[in-house]
């Protein structure tokens, strides 16, 4: 059994028998794990966090290969975002970066770009005043962290440049030029600014995407996207995402 000691962020926590809680992490330096704080809640003080949802803490941990549970020896809070706490839309928009994370990366699989993906985004929600905007950049980058980002450069089926008119497929992953949209019969439009506005998301950082600019329409329908082919790919729904569509509508 080693020692170690890393930065992570709480992807999610429990309660253990009658004093203890089970958080999963993701960490920078061992990708995703799950650990055990015992005696925490019946003494808070024991921990020097209080280990809330996308808080940000650095632990040493004890880390046994055979066993599922890392046992948690200390946690400090670094920074627990207190400024979104203060907001429900970006609790909300917090809740989806984190529980993506969750979903998209596997057990301790290491990706520092990820961690600090993850940890840019919650710094940049605490103040921008457009927090939407944060949460489309940061599922556009950790999809292309994670090896899941939509193919979009060309055609998927015959390689050939988009000039026209296209076609986005779930299904496959990426746009369909006019020639093979038969390829996929429930392939949807979309408008070539949406195309362009996730390209260039993709290829610049985090800072110079907080100045893009998107009408109504291709912010709809980048968002629309965006859900449909996480929910495709994950198989499942976000457990955030019709909560936070609530309090999206609610702040418009």
């Amino acid at each position: 059994m080693s020692l170690l000691k890393t930065e992570a962020l709480v992807l999610r926590k429990y309660d253990f028998r009658e004093t203890s809680l089970i958080v999963n992490f993701y960490s920078r330096d061992f990708g995703k794990f799950s650990g055990i704080l015992k005696g925490i809640r019946k003494d808070p003080q024991k921990f020097a966090s209080t280990i809330e949802l996308f808080s940000h803490n650095e632990i040493i941990f004890y880390h046994n290969r055979n066993a599922s549970l890392s046992l948690i020896s200390q946690c400090d809070l670094k920074d627990n975002f207190t400024s979104i706490r203060q907001d429900m839309l970006k609790i909300g928009l917090a809740s989806m970066m984190i529980e993506l994370v969750d979903l998209v990366m596997s057990p301790e699989d290491k990706n520092e770009e990820v961690f600090d993906l993850a940890l840019t985004a919650l710094k940049e929600l605490q103040s921008s005043a457009s927090p939407e905007k944060i949460l489309t950049i940061f599922k556009i980058k950790l999809l292309v962290l994670s090896g899941f980002k939509p193919h979009l450069d060309s055609c998927l089926c015959c390689s050939a440049k988009i000039l026209g008119e296209s076609k986005f497929s779930l299904s496959q992953g990426g746009l369909l030029c006019f020639k093979c949209y038969h390829k996929d019969a429930k392939a949807r439009n979309i408008f070539r600014g949406t195309i362009a506005s996730i390209l260039h998301i993709e290829r610049n950082s985090f800072k110079n995407n907080l100045n893009l600019g998107m009408n109504p329409e291709i912010k709809k329908e980048l968002e629309q996207i965006l859900n449909a082919f996480l929910s495709f790919h994950l198989e499942k729904e976000l457990k955030s995402q019709r909560p936070l569509a609530g309090l999206i509508a609610g702040a418009r």
